[in-house]
């Protein structure tokens, strides 16, 4: 195999030669590389050749070996010195200026040693070429892995990041995308052209998150120092944020799984020339979770509970996981079910880590009963504003129980510490405390009374519902001694209830004034007796129904009283009548005369006329009777 020659210098095996016609009369070794070279183009240009050659001096005759220790950049970065100490051209770049520079002061590479020596073409280049332009800044941040510790030293690290942070403070539509680097040629989909080549990325919109993809290449150590020279520089916290969340999402894929599916950020042309970064994942969920801000938000604080499921599975350090849960506790009502749902990665035997839920809610607790020392002592705990959190971290925490009861590994002590964390003030119902109990009863069919009762402790039955308390009276799985608690105070909240339904009504049948007073004041002890509000407003529907009744019962009898006046009225002219066909006539009726009552007329016309007779006056007003009677 024939050794490659590059500008002069060819390698062989693990050595490089200087292909001059002259013998070596200098060995350099570098990082276990052997660089065959001549003393004086190395000595013209490199004061730290020509020092270790003049104390090398008196002991080597012809040939000088030395070896560079911790040489930053390692074999690229001396051979790219070495071209240059020959006068062979070389090409600065954004990938290989840290490097060069850093190589170039440690050689001493200054204008003592020749003019327009390396360090200063290596400094002009980074000032006027790197330091403006946001793509060659990312490259060169990206490629200074080598060559850290010697950059930290001579601030070019600091300047590259002063320079990134700047350039991301700054509005990237008043430069171009990004900071007039790219050019304004464009295909007709918009994307960038490079040499009339379509790149397939796009130019962005003046969007905050633009410059996420392109700082996600960076190694874990040089994106916390980034970040921390951002939050310097006094980049708001929110856009820290994002950033972090955005670099986690990449490299931590357990974090991505269960959250919600984030359709990734468009490729710059900055990322089309970057690698990805080899990270260690434990290594930087530490780091981050020391870089994260304070800030409180709904997505937030299911990236925090995403890292610290991710944290249990990589077993980080002690400080890391309380760091987490004490963030997630000071947030704790905005987090979701699914995110407190932490399976056990542990020897434990339960399915899910009852322990960290158990610890998150203890730091919430601790942050509310400090706040409430603060709040005034005659504001109501229950109703001011600052109890909505815990009333929203009571349900969560319900529906949490009632998640975890159905494990049949799940301790009754762990239950009841769980339920008994957060202060009697924060659940105005106990309906999701029964329920969970319910459920954990139905999943451990094997307690006996006496644990189940005491686990009922919890619930506090004045404060069940009317259908929880229905149900409950109906549950075989409660023990019977909790069944006739919940039937004493379901029989004490009905009459309750139905006592300020009637004060209501009485309320309502007062003065103006009085009736306003008594209403608001009853209304409000009925509105905290939460549960039986239903029954209250049923018998109000009712008690509108009564009222529409009474009234068409009085609509009724003021028509019953008018037909009996008009009875009265007909009554009375049918008496002053002397002649039953006279009544007949007046109402259109005709009067049908009987044979009999003929015969009876004639036989008394043609007789004598003899004294009247009981009898005669009897059959007299029979007869009448039936006239009168006929006529209707």
């Amino acid at each position: 195999m024939a050794p490659a020659k590059v500008s002069g210098f060819y390698k062989h095996g693990n050595d490089w030669f200087f292909n001059a016609g002259l013998p070596s009369d200098l060995t350099i070794i570098v990082d276990g590389v052997n660089f065959h070279l001549h003393k004086f183009p190395l000595m013209s240009k490199c004061g730290k050749i020509a020092s270790i050659f003049e104390e090398l001096k008196s002991i080597h005759d012809k040939i000088f070996t030395t070896k560079l220790e911790e040489f930053p950049g390692g074999p690229d970065a001396f051979l790219f010195a070495a071209k240059f100490c020959y006068g062979i051209r070389v090409e600065f770049t954004a990938r290989n200026i840290i490097m060069v520079y850093c190589a170039a002061d440690f050689l001493e590479m200054t204008d003592e040693y020749g003019e327009d020596n390396l360090l200063l073409k290596s400094e002009n280049f980074l000032h006027k070429n790197v330091l403006r332009n946001w793509k060659d800044c990312i490259l060169a941040l990206q490629s200074c892995e080598s060559c850290m510790p010697r950059a930290e030293k001579l601030h070019i690290l600091k300047k590259c990041l002063n320079a990134v942070s700047m350039m991301v403070c700054t509005d990237p539509s008043l430069f171009g995308w990004p900071m007039m680097m790219y050019g304004s040629l464009q295909s007709p989909g918009g994307s960038i052209l490079w040499n009339g080549i379509n790149t397939g990325a796009r130019i962005r919109s003046a969007e905050s998150d633009w410059w996420f993809e392109d700082i996600s290449y960076f190694s874990v150590g040089l994106f916390e120092r980034l970040i921390k020279t951002m939050e310097e520089r006094g980049i708001r916290c929110e856009l820290l944020a994002g950033a972090i969340m955005y670099y986690a999402r990449k490299y931590l894929p357990g974090l991505g799984r269960w959250q919600s599916t984030q359709g990734g950020k468009a490729r710059t042309v900055a990322s089309f020339s970057l690698t990805p970064a080899t990270v260690d994942q434990k290594v930087l969920l530490e780091s981050i979770e020391t870089l994260l801000p304070k800030k409180k938000g709904k997505s937030f604080c299911r990236f925090l509970l995403g890292l610290l499921r991710v944290a249990s599975i990589l077993g980080v350090n002690q400080t890391c996981q309380d760091s987490l849960e004490r963030r997630i506790g000071m947030q704790l009502e905005l987090a979701s079910l699914d995110g407190l749902l932490i399976p056990s990665y542990s020897d434990s035997d339960t399915l899910y880590n009852t322990d960290c839920v158990e610890r998150i809610v203890r730091h919430f607790v601790s942050l509310e009963s400090g706040l409430t020392l603060f709040s005034p002592p005659s504001l109501d705990l229950e109703s001011s504003p600052s109890s909505e959190p815990s009333r929203k971290v009571a349900r969560l925490m319900d529906s949490y129980l009632a998640e975890v009861a159905s494990d049949v590994n799940l301790k009754p002590g762990k239950l009841r510490t769980l339920a008994e964390d957060l202060p009697e003030s924060s659940r105005p119902l106990h309906d999701g405390l029964y329920r969970a109990l319910d459920i954990y009863f139905k999943a451990h069919p094997w307690l006996s009374d006496g644990e189940k009762e005491e686990l009922c402790n919890i619930i506090d039955y004045r404060k069940l519902s009317v259908d929880a308390c229905a149900h409950a009276s109906q549950n075989e799985r409660l023990p019977l001694r909790v069944i006739l608690q919940v039937l004493f105070f379901a029989q004490m909240h009905l009459r309750m209830a139905l006592a300020g339904c009637l004060n209501v009504l009485e309320a309502e049948s007062a003065p103006t004034g009085q009736g306003e007073i008594a209403g608001n004041a009853t209304a409000g002890q009925i509105v905290q007796r939460d549960g039986w509000v239903t029954v209250v407003r049923e018998n109000r529907v009712l008690k509108v129904d009564m009222e529409k009744m009474r009234s068409r019962v009085g609509e009724l009898e003021e028509e019953f009283s008018k037909i009996k006046q008009e009875m009265k009225r007909v009554t009375k002219s049918h008496s002053s009548l002397s002649s039953p066909r006279l009544v007949a006539r007046k109402f259109g009726c005709k009067l049908l005369a009987k044979s009999s009552d003929a015969q009876t007329d004639v036989a008394g016309s043609t007789g004598p006329t003899p004294r009247p007779s009981v009898e005669q006056a009897c059959s007299s007003r029979n007869s009448r009777h039936r006239k009168s009677f006929s006529l209707f």
